[in-house]
């Protein structure tokens, strides 16, 4: 449906569902309702530098009866933003 650089957003009824791409291939370990957003989402562990293991969204299912695209999108969007500026600060060459 729709593609960002760092997110996909696909129909799977009855949802919207918002996949982050950095986080494709990362097992699944929970399937939870996300704090932030309210909605089912899947979760994976990954592990920092110090072998602390962190877990991180993979996906987020967003029912159709109460989120339209546009809202969607619009959460696609700040990730999106939150990653560009991350990029920006470790990379500041690329783009």
């Amino acid at each position: 449906m729709k593609k960002g650089q760092f997110y996909f957003i696909y129909d799977m009824s009855p949802h919207l569902v918002l996949e982050d791409k950095t986080k494709r291939g990362l097992e699944v370990r929970e399937h939870v309702i996300d704090e932030k957003y309210g909605v089912e989402a899947d979760r994976g562990m990954i592990h920092d530098m110090d072998g602390i293991g962190h877990k991180v969204g993979i996906r987020w299912y967003f029912p159709q009866s109460k989120y339209t695209l546009d809202q969607v999108v619009k959460i696609a969007e700040e990730i999106e933003a939150r990653y560009k500026a991350i990029r920006d600060i470790t990379c500041p060459d690329d783009e």
